[in-house]
C-alpha cells in the first residue's frame, strides 16, 4: 500500500479519536463546543473575499467549513508524518509525539497567525482541552499507520 494511502487512513483514524476525546470532554465537563474553527473560517473568508451567504446560511457554512478544516488538518498531519517517516520506523514515543505535535501545530498555528487565539494566554484547562484530544489523535494515527505499514 502506498505511503500516501496509509497516511490518509491513519489520519482518519487519528481524527476520529480526536473527535471522540473532544466530545467525551464536552459531555463530562458539560462544556460547549469551541467556536475557534468557525472564527478561523470567518477570518480566512474575509481575507479571500468570499461570500458565504446571509445570516443563518453563512453561519451553517462556517460551522461546516470549520469542521472540514479539522479533517484536513488530521489528514495533513498524518501525511507529513508518513512522508517523513516512510524510510524509518520511529519509536512509539517519537511517533506519537510527532503526530501529536503536527496535529496541534496544524490547528493552532493558523488560528494564532489569524489572531483567533493566543495559546500564551490560555489557562491550564484550555491546554488540557487541547492537548488530550491531540494526544488521542497521535496515538490512534500512529497505531493505524504502523498496522498498515506491517
Amino acid at each position: 500500500m502506498h505511503t500516501i494511502v496509509k497516511s490518509l487512513i491513519a489520519g482518519a483514524a487519528g481524527t476520529s479519536a480526536l473527535n471522540v476525546a473532544t466530545y467525551l470532554d464536552m459531555a463530562i465537563r458539560a462544556r460547549a463546543a469551541s467556536t475557534t474553527p468557525q472564527q478561523t473560517v470567518e477570518r480566512l473568508v474575509g481575507l479571500a473575499d468570499v461570500d458565504l451567504g446571509e445570516d443563518e446560511r453563512a453561519g451553517h457554512r462556517k460551522e461546516a467549513l470549520g469542521a472540514l478544516t479539522g479533517y484536513a488538518t488530521g489528514a495533513g498531519a498524518a501525511l507529513c508524518y508518513g512522508l517523513l517517516s516512510s524510510r524509518r520506523r520511529p519509536s512509539w514515543t517519537a511517533g506519537v509525539g510527532a503526530l501529536t505535535a503536527l496535529a496541534m501545530a496544524g490547528s493552532n498555528v493558523p488560528m494564532t497567525v489569524l489572531g483567533v487565539t493566543d495559546p500564551r494566554e490560555w489557562p491550564a484547562s484550555s491546554w488540557i482541552s487541547d492537548v488530550v484530544p491531540h494526544l488521542a489523535y497521535g496515538v490512534a494515527a500512529y497505531v493505524a499507520y504502523e498496522l498498515l505499514r506491517s
